[in-house]
């Protein structure tokens, strides 16, 4: 256990490079398992996500390997097990994702219910409804067992634009002769990137940045060199923090087509950026003020699935709009447990009013004071340490192993700008 001891008020100057996209590195990681030959996928963030997913892989057979610190070698060749670490799984919300790959290599697998954040209702529905549609059973008592002797390839409409659901379908389709349709599928920069993986496995997918998508899948996959994009919410989280403490941050390897909506959000908040090649440039010492909309209207910030802007970006929002003038209203609709984390801020001195589990009205700029909190998960966690950046006076914040499950060395790249911030082990 750890826990950050930060010193508010820290201005931060210099360069920042964001480490590969979480979400895209633990569909990768499931992946490995379409084929019996070497893997490698660069540029792989060393997360509490990735480590954890790295162990049930391993525990079922799988050989795991760090050929450098963001280079991770993996083969399949020798799966010895169907059922899977119950332990391990309840860690991490990403297990689901070895559903489709092992439906598809071994034709069964148990899956204990998967973990990861608590910020409301996560169904699996969507996931064993087009699983089913594929041909497999799926039996649900205190884990879920899913069998299959052969999967027929179809035309899925998928319940909700699920990202893992996608995911899901894509690796099982990728591994089955035949031509499969998805459609509602989801989008997200991550899912495009299992999807060039997919193909330079083999399989052949069309539509890729869409929300129909056609696999026409392989007995056999090779094996592959994949490498994982860049984070963008870690990015946008850095974008949040430079606005409020930054006299100047590059932030590297920052695709601007993928970054539009979220810097539009952030714009209404009233954040500069400027692009230069793949460098986002965050100007310091903004005078950050809200952007009503037109007739003066309060302004809404919400959330939906690519490409309009990112629930993991909310929280991050939220705390940016505390440092800016003006009043604006956040209505998080994809989870119910999300805004909770708002006490925390409202504890340090925020002016926000709680509507209801989805919304918040925010009105700033606030003084911002320290004190002692927890991580509650990984986005919220990563909004309240901009939080004690931004306040005056000491922050102690505790369960910050929430934090590392989506964020790689956040405390080093934030002190390489100038942040007073020290990891203690508890």
């Amino acid at each position: 256990m750890a826990k950050f001891i930060i010193e508010g008020g820290s201005r931060l100057r210099g360069e920042v490079t964001p480490s590969g996209n979480k979400n895209e590195v633990l569909p990768a990681l499931a992946a490995c398992l379409l084929t019996d030959e070497e893997v490698v996928l660069e540029n792989c963030p060393q997360l509490r996500d990735v480590v954890t997913m790295c162990n049930i892989l391993q525990d079922i057979g799988v050989e795991v390997q760090w050929l450098d610190e963001h280079k991770l070698r993996l083969k399949a060749s020798n799966v010895t097990k169907t059922t899977l670490n119950r332990e391990l799984c309840g860690q991490v919300r990403a297990s689901v994702l070895f559903a489709g790959p092992m439906l598809a290599r071994q034709g069964e697998v148990v899956l204990p219910p998967p973990g990861g954040d608590v910020i409301g209702r996560r169904k699996l529905d969507t996931h064993f409804l087009a699983l089913q549609a594929l041909g497999a059973s799926v039996s649900i008592g205190d884990s879920y067992r899913l069998s299959a002797r052969k999967i027929n390839p179809t035309e899925i409409f998928l319940e909700e634009a699920s990202v893992t659901a996608t995911e899901n379908v894509l690796m099982v389709s990728a591994l089955t002769e035949g031509t499969t349709i998805i459609e509602n599928a989801a989008c997200e920069p991550h899912v495009q990137g299992l999807c060039r993986m997919l193909c330079s496995m083999g399989a052949e997918i069309e539509g890729i940045g869409t929300n129909l998508l056609v696999v026409r899948g392989r007995k056999k996959l090779s094996g592959t060199v994949h490498r994982i994009g860049a984070d963008y919410v870690e990015i946008g989280s850095f974008i949040g923090l430079s606005a409020i403490l930054g006299d100047g941050v590059v932030i590297h390897d920052a695709d601007y087509k993928t970054l539009r909506k979220i810097v539009s959000v952030f714009a209404k908040l009233g954040v500069s950026t400027e692009f230069y090649g793949s460098d986002c440039y965050v100007p310091g010492r903004q005078r950050l003020q809200i952007r009503p909309d037109i007739h003066g209207q309060i302004p809404q910030i919400d959330d939906a699935p690519w490409p309009q802007f990112p629930t993991d970006l909310m929280s991050i929002a939220i705390v940016v709009a505390t440092q800016a003038e003006g009043s604006c209203l956040f209505f998080e609709k994809m989870y119910e447990g999300r805004m909770f984390f708002v006490d925390s801020l409202i504890n340090m001195g925020a002016s926000i009013i709680l509507c209801d589990p989805h919304r918040v009205v925010v009105v700033g700029p606030s003084r911002l004071y320290g004190g002692t909190l927890r991580s509650p998960d990984i986005r919220a966690g990563m909004a309240l340490l901009i939080a004690c950046m931004a306040a005056s006076g000491r922050s102690v914040m505790h369960n910050i192993e929430q934090i590392d499950r989506g964020y790689e060395r956040v405390d080093q790249k934030i002190k390489s700008l100038g942040g007073k911030i020290e990891r203690v082990e508890e």
